[in-house]
């Protein structure tokens, strides 16, 4: 019997095949960059409303954009292509691989010590030297600042702001001090400008009609 998950690739396949759709037909991989970041902000608004209903939905709608992707690797040339099934199998390989106190009976530790083992088999696997390695630049500034510190200390290297931007320096300095506290500042921003938003909607309620 065909799970829903091998429905969802035979679909996939159907809309990219001749025949098949033709919006789906001429995407790429950068065509839908912009897709994949709206989904990836649309599960997380639907985490942050706590609305289950809307994060299944948004899910599966991620869930396109994965199978989209592999679907096009698919039609690279012998030795550069690779499908769905490949990348779920490195995702296995690569969780059993980290987790070794969950499959090959290594000490368990506490949440941080298996959080430095992570990233240490990870710098480990990429050949990283430095502590920036890896470090999506594209990700928005605050996330970015927010990472670039957090690295920063798991190196313990005490490095200076630079001090090319007032506002820059003034807006890190802020980082900084949220991640030594322990808050995601990207989180905590958000949940502040949600409850903003709701307030000038509610004062917007306040006002009285036009022509009243």
């Amino acid at each position: 019997m065909t799970s829903p998950l091998e429905r969802a690739v035979e679909v996939m396949d159907r809309l990219r095949s001749p025949g098949g759709c033709p919006w789906d037909a001429e995407q790429t991989h950068e065509s839908l960059t912009r897709y994949l970041l709206e989904e990836a902000y649309e599960v997380l608004e639907a985490i942050e409303t706590g609305d289950l209903a809307l994060l299944r939905e948004e899910l599966g709608d991620l869930l396109l954009q994965v199978l989209f992707h592999a679907r096009l690797t698919q039609e690279l040339p012998p030795g550069e292509a690779f499908g769905i099934e490949d990348v779920a199998a490195d995702l296995v390989e690569k969780l059993v691989r980290r987790h070794p106190h969950v499959f090959a009976g290594a000490a368990v530790g506490s949440a941080d010590e298996l959080n430095e083992t992570w990233e240490r088999h990870k710098a480990a696997e990429k050949g990283r030297t430095s502590a920036v390695d890896g470090v999506p630049m594209n990700q928005p500034a605050l996330a970015l600042a927010a990472k670039l510190v957090s690295r920063a200390r798991r190196a313990d290297l005490d490095v200076p702001v630079p001090a090319a931007d007032e506002y820059g320096a003034r807006l890190m300095a802020l980082v900084a001090e949220a991640v030594a506290a322990g808050i995601d500042p990207e989180a905590a921003l958000r949940r502040t400008a949600r409850g903003y938003r709701d307030a000038i909607v509610a004062r917007e309620g306040e006002r009285p009609a036009a022509g009243t």
